[in-house]
């Protein structure tokens, strides 16, 4: 309990840094670039052409509103594995930071955050674009998104800090993550349905145990086929998601006194 109420204390207190943070960080990725902020629209359209070509040409497979589909898929997987991948090495990242003022380490996160669901607030968006397009109807299951995406983010921050730690102390650590993401992609149904392309019940299987699969899926059931996702194996994520939490935040506090002598 000690350690939840000082991390509530200390997101109210950092918490106008990280956006102000965030904000700086948005401004400088996209400071010398020609099309500015238009890139993070250009990205994920990018890669939602690409799996088309290679899912619909190559392969031959059909999927109703197939670009709506691709592009969920990319938007929650782009927004994991980024968040994932910049956290491994983060306290090296802000050394200069760090070692001049005490900040809590798991504040580093907490602005990474804000950068990656920005960018992820825009790509739903335009799948509500997308939506119009393809004649898809805006029904109230869209108000379902809320809870889902929050879930996806207690999970994501989660990861993020248990990684941030060991990723101070190990330095392949963001190697061998780089190799588990790329493993994790092709389980997670970003270009396929898992219901219709894997067998039961290894489908069932699949999408119970991978939270990332399980959120994507989700979120194809609100924006495409009005279904709601399994209300307990929710429950179970969100529990599984905030366990995640309390280890990560409290391996930090237990050790950030420690990262300086490392890095």
């Amino acid at each position: 309990m000690i350690k939840i109420k000082r991390f509530i204390n200390d997101v109210k207190k950092y918490f106008e840094y990280a956006m102000f943070s965030a904000k700086a960080e948005l401004r400088a990725e996209v400071a010398n670039s020609y099309l500015n902020w238009i890139w993070w629209i250009l990205e994920p359209i990018c890669m939602m052409f690409i799996y088309i070509f290679v899912v619909e040409i190559v392969f031959k497979s059909k999927e109703p509103n197939f670009p709506i589909f691709v592009f969920i898929g990319i938007t929650t997987w782009n927004y994991f594995d980024k968040m994932v991948m910049s956290s491994i090495r983060l306290v090296k990242a802000k050394k200069n930071i760090i070692t001049n003022v005490y900040l809590p380490k798991h504040i580093l996160v907490l602005e990474k955050s804000f950068i990656y669901s920005f960018k992820a607030f825009i790509s739903f968006g335009i799948i509500l674009i997308l939506m119009l397009f393809f004649k898809v109807n805006y029904t109230l299951y869209l108000l379902l998104f809320i809870p889902y995406f929050l879930l996806l983010y207690i999970i994501t921050f989660g990861i993020c800090c248990i990684l941030m730690h060991f990723g101070t102390y190990i330095e392949d650590l963001n190697n061998v993550s780089a190799i588990l993401l790329k493993f994790l992609l092709y389980f997670s149904g970003i270009f396929y349905n898992i219901k219709t392309k894997i067998p039961s019940p290894f489908n069932k299987i699949l999408l119970t145990l991978n939270p990332i699969a399980y959120i994507i899926d989700s979120f194809r059931g609100i924006f495409l086929y009005r279904e709601i996702a399994s209300f307990p194996i929710i429950i179970c994520w969100y529990i599984v998601g905030l366990l995640l939490c309390f280890i990560g935040i409290k391996l930090i506090y237990k050790y950030e006194k420690d990262y300086m002598k490392v890095i």
